[in-house]
């Protein structure tokens, strides 16, 4: 039996942040020494139809007794029958980015539904392991999860080049999948309003999880005449190079667990504007960047002149670019992040 099973919903190659952690996460565990095994469940999770409720019904019981498994958060929180059916017989540890009730474009049945679903599941988790303290303390108030359940385990970054920050225009990056929570609309609000000002806006990140949200967005770029300078680029697979020609990291969203792509910018150096949700607070000091109040579009758009004005723009990014750069030394390892998690398993293991 493996020291570990990862459950893990749809393709572990998805190139979002919450994959991007899974996927550390295996490579650093083995590295420590712990022999993991991928249990793979359906890609329709959170939104389980009725063949991904049997065929995880139908993996969970096949599991051995006693079987320590890890299940991400993207599946745990709509497996409540399954975490009530087997967390007994199974050391069940629930890995959550952040509660699936968070999510925007939901209705109000909807995330209250989540809501109980995702509680109802980790009163069977033995234990539960999330990215950010602010999540931590949100499972504790709305959840009724036990503090000494959960392990706070903050995602990892590598150390990276700086980038040189020199873009004429300055190049605003976004990393970040297209949907409602991550809130384009309101970044392009706010650069609508300081077209006037020099800059490019790249956005990065999977356009295929909320295609009619997409098409919105591209739809008002095109009508604001703003698409030769927003580009929607997509999924990247080697994003390094994105935050290596940026200037500015943009990060708009309505609500983060933690906000990794936020930390990846400040491993390269660059200056952030980003939203004070989720850890960004702890994440961002305020030597590296500008946090603005979510979905304000003048703060948003006042924060960005701020680093684009024509008078003092170039010396507040060399600023915060400096900043940033002292920040990066700080941020957490993978190694770290992964020893956490082993150190819970070891402990499990032992009882």
């Amino acid at each position: 039996m493996p020291d570990l099973y990862f459950a893990i919903p749809g393709d572990l190659q998805t190139l979002t942040g919450g994959y991007g952690y899974d996927r550390r996460l295996f490579s650093e565990l083995a590295l420590l020494g712990l022999a993991v095994e991928h249990l793979p469940l359906s890609g329709t999770f959170p939104a389980p139809d009725a063949a991904a409720r049997s065929d995880s019904e139908a993996k969970f019981a096949a599991l051995p007794a006693g079987a320590i498994v890890v299940v991400d958060g993207l599946a745990f929180g709509a497996m409540d029958a399954v975490a009530r059916r087997h967390g007994a017989r199974l050391q069940l540890i629930a890995l959550c980015h952040h509660p699936l009730a968070q999510e925007a474009g939901q209705t109000v049945m909807q995330a209250q539904q989540r809501q109980r679903s995702e509680q109802q599941a980790l009163a069977h988790a033995i234990a539960v392991v999330v990215t950010s303290a602010p999540t931590a303390a949100l499972l504790q108030s709305d959840f009724a999860v036990p503090r000494e359940k959960i392990v706070v385990a903050q995602p990892g970054t590598d150390r990276q080049q700086f980038a040189a920050c020199i873009g004429e225009p300055p190049v605003l990056l976004t990393v970040a999948t297209l949907t409602r929570r991550k809130g384009h609309d309101v970044l392009l609000a706010a650069l609508m309003t300081i077209r006037h000002l020099p800059w490019t806006a790249r956005w990065v990140g999977g356009t295929d999880f909320d295609p009619a949200w997409t098409t919105s967005l591209q739809r008002q770029i095109a009508a604001h005449d703003l698409q030769h300078r927003i580009e929607c680029v997509g999924s990247v697979a080697n994003v390094r190079a994105e935050y290596a020609q940026a200037d500015v990291f943009v990060l708009p969203s309505l609500y983060e667990g933690y906000g990794m792509a936020g930390a990846e910018a400040l491993a390269f150096g660059l200056p952030v504007v980003a939203t004070k949700v989720g850890a960004m607070s702890e994440v961002v000091p305020p030597a590296a960047g500008l946090l603005v109040t979510a979905g304000d579009v003048t703060e948003m758009a006042t924060a960005l002149a701020t680093l684009l004005d024509a008078n003092h723009g170039a010396s507040a990014r060399a600023r915060f670019q400096q900043g940033a750069r002292l920040a990066a030394q700080n941020l957490p390892t993978w190694s770290a992040t992964a020893e956490l998690i082993a150190s819970l398993i070891r402990e499990l293991q032992s009882q």
